[in-house]
């Protein structure tokens, strides 16, 4: 890699991710919307490139040989055209764009959560189907995306999808804050004594993964990529929620409760075309109140890819 394009170079991952890859001397270009995206990544040693992913500039993908796609609305709750014009079509254009301008390699962010559809996933690797009825909004949006950057790998453009389960670490803007902020504000409660198990990923880890399936992996591959073994769900949230200053919290409800009163809140909410978030949806009850684990043997035996960063390290840093 000499020259690769970031899109979501002021997320959390993105900021990541532009850190390594100038760290090696790689030039970086950032697609970024707003003037305060484009001083993020220009704070961080990228090139800002004007725009967002409904119109990716081709110009500014031009002499770029890698593409890491890490924009994604992610939110819990919001109109599901908003998820498919961000997710689906933005990604569909962002392919196009990289297509015309010769880009060679083309690395997307997905997710463990295009496999949710409520059910546990234990010990699942790439070769998992894909459900038929996903649940909807963030989870049907990035199934749909990742389907056509697979179907768009060709000779001379190879596409490759990584699926980071629960990225964390330091400089968290996304899941340690949402938790914490839960958790004070007394609306937090455990699924089934978060008796669950759960696969993780450390930023750090889902960097180094990144960029291994940018040099070595398999057109067309599919990646996921982990901390190594599971953890037990209550005990790793616990940790989370101590590097936060938050004390662990011991409300507990019944799964199926949860599960009920989330559909029912959805239902009226989409039914009644109310404004706002429900006070419960099922993204977060499926993605954290089963059984989340994900094999990334693939991973280690095509990329070479091993963790850069245990769990405890990870935590230490966390203090």
């Amino acid at each position: 890699m000499q020259t690769v394009f970031v899109t979501g170079g002021s997320g959390y991952l993105g900021r990541n991710l532009i850190r390594a890859l100038r760290a090696r001397g790689i030039a970086v270009r950032a697609l970024a919307r707003s003037p305060q995206a484009q001083a993020a990544v220009r704070a961080l040693g990228a090139e800002a490139v004007a725009g967002d992913l409904d119109a990716p500039p081709v110009e500014g993908l031009q002499g770029c040989d890698t593409v890491f796609h890490a924009a994604a609305l992610v939110a819990e709750w919001g109109p599901r055209e908003a998820y498919w014009r961000a997710n689906v079509v933005g990604t569909e254009r962002l392919l196009m764009a990289a297509r015309t301008a010769g880009v060679a390699r083309f690395v997307h962010v997905s997710t463990e959560a295009v496999l949710a559809d409520g059910r546990p996933l234990r010990g699942v690797d790439e070769t998992y189907p894909y459900p038929g009825r996903p649940l909807p909004r963030y989870a049907h949006s990035k199934q749909e995306a990742e389907k056509r950057v697979r179907a768009a790998n060709a000779p001379g453009f190879a596409t490759l999808v990584i699926r980071p389960r629960l990225i964390w670490g330091g400089d968290d803007s996304s899941v340690a804050p949402q938790i914490a902020a839960a958790a004070r504000a007394g609306k937090f409660a455990w699924i089934d004594h978060g008796r669950q198990q759960t696969s993780s990923c450390h930023v750090d880890n889902v960097v180094h993964g990144a960029l291994l399936a940018a040099e070595r992996g398999r057109p067309g591959g599919v990646y996921f990529l982990t901390d190594g073994p599971p953890q037990p769900t209550r005990a790793f949230f616990t940790r989370l929620l101590a590097s936060q200053g938050v004390p662990e919290p011991q409300r507990s409800v019944p799964y199926a409760l949860a599960w009920g009163l989330a559909t029912l809140c959805e239902g009226l909410w989409d039914g009644l075309k109310l404004r706002g978030q429900p006070p419960l949806s099922r993204m977060p009850i499926a993605l954290f109140g089963n059984d989340i684990v994900v094999d990334d043997h693939r991973a280690r035996e095509e990329l070479g890819y091993a963790p850069v960063t245990s769990i405890d390290e990870g935590f230490a840093r966390l203090g």
